[in-house]
C-alpha cells in the first residue's frame, strides 16, 4: 500500500513536470511567433521603401532620357549648320583660290572641328587608346588654330568680300555656337540624372539586400517556432496519455475495491443463511421432525 502510493505520488510529479514543461515550450513558440512578426514587418517595410525608390529611379530615368534626346536633337542641329558653313567656304575658296583672304574662316571651321571633338571625348564612351589619339588631335588642331589665329591678327589689314556669302557662313556658325551651348548643357543636365539614377539604383540593391536578410532571418525564427510547437503537441501528447493511464489504473482500482466489497457482502450473507440452516436443523430434531439439507 505505501509503495502504491510512492509510485502514485512519483506519476504526480512526472505529469506537473511535464505540465511545466509542455507550457514553457507553448511560451517559446509564442515569443518566436512575435519575434518572426516583428522581422517581417520590418521586411514588409524595407520592400515597400524599394518600391518607392524603384519608382522614383523610373521617374529620374525617364527624365535622363529626355534630356538625351533634346541634347541629340541640338546636336544634330549644329551637326547640320556646321556642315553648311563648310560647305560655303569650301565654294568660296574654290571661287577666289586665296587662303589668306579666307583665314578668319578657316579660323572658325577650325574651331567648329575643335567644338566637334571636344564633344565627342565628353559624351562617347572609349577606351584609352582611342581617347589618347582623339586628345592628340585635339591638341594638334588647337595649335594650328592658334597659329592661324595668330597669323590673322599679324595682318595689317585683310580684304574681305563682304558677299551674302560670307554672312550666311557667319550666321551659320553663330547658330552652330548656340546650338553647342545646348548640347553641353542638355549633356550637363543628363549627367546629373545619370547621377542620380546610379544612387538609386545603389541604394535600391542595398534595400534588397537587408530585405533578404531579413526574410532569412524571418525563416529560421519560424522554423524554430515550429519545431517548438512540434515538440509542444508531442509532449501534450505524452501527457493525455499519461493521464488516460492513470484514468484507467484509478478505474480499475475502483472497480478491485467493488468487486472486493461485493464478495465481502456475498460472504456475510452466505455466512448468516449457515447459521439460519443450522438453527432449524437442530429444531427439527429437537421436534423430531424430518432433516432438510
Amino acid at each position: 500500500m505505501v509503495e502504491l502510493e510512492s509510485k502514485k505520488k512519483e506519476d504526480l510529479e512526472q505529469l506537473k513536470n511535464a505540465e511545466k514543461k509542455f507550457q514553457s515550450l507553448i511560451d517559446k513558440r509564442n515569443e518566436l511567433n512575435d519575434y518572426a512578426k516583428l522581422i517581417r514587418e520590418e521586411r514588409d517595410m524595407l520592400n515597400v521603401k524599394r518600391n518607392e525608390l524603384r519608382d522614383q529611379m523610373d521617374k529620374c530615368k525617364k527624365e535622363r532620357e529626355k534630356l538625351v534626346t533634346k541634347m541629340k536633337e541640338h546636336k544634330e542641329k549644329r551637326n547640320q549648320y556646321q556642315q553648311q558653313a563648310k560647305e560655303l567656304i569650301q565654294a568660296k575658296q574654290k571661287k577666289k583660290g586665296n587662303v589668306i583672304k579666307n583665314l578668319p574662316l578657316q579660323v572658325e571651321e577650325m574651331k567648329a572641328d575643335i567644338q566637334m571633338m571636344e564633344y565627342e571625348q565628353e559624351t562617347s564612351i572609349m577606351d584609352t587608346r582611342k581617347e589618347n589619339k582623339l586628345i592628340d588631335r585635339i591638341k594638334h588642331k588647337r595649335r594650328e588654330y592658334n597659329e592661324a589665329k595668330k597669323l590673322m591678327d599679324k595682318q595689317q589689314a585683310i580684304e574681305v568680300d563682304l558677299t551674302d556669302t560670307d554672312k550666311a557662313i557667319t550666321e551659320l556658325f553663330q547658330k552652330a555656337d548656340k546650338e553647342h551651348e545646348k548640347v553641353q548643357k542638355y549633356y550637363t543636365e543628363s549627367q546629373q540624372k545619370h547621377e542620380e539614377f546610379m544612387k538609386l539604383v545603389n541604394e535600391i540593391a542595398s534595400l534588397i539586400n537587408e530585405a533578404n536578410k531579413k526574410h532569412k532571418k524571418f525563416i529560421e525564427i519560424k522554423k524554430e517556432a515550429q519545431e517548438n510547437h512540434d515538440k509542444a503537441v508531442e509532449m501534450r501528447s505524452k501527457i493525455m496519455s499519461v493521464k488516460k493511464e492513470r484514468q484507467q489504473r484509478y478505474q480499475e482500482a475502483k472497480q478491485i475495491i467493488r468487486n472486493q466489497n461485493l464478495m465481502a457482502q456475498k460472504e456475510l450473507m452466505d455466512k448468516d443463511k449457515l447459521e439460519k440452516v443450522a438453527d432449524e436443523s437442530v429444531n427439527a430434531l429437537k421436534e423430531g421432525k424430518k432433516i432438510r439439507l
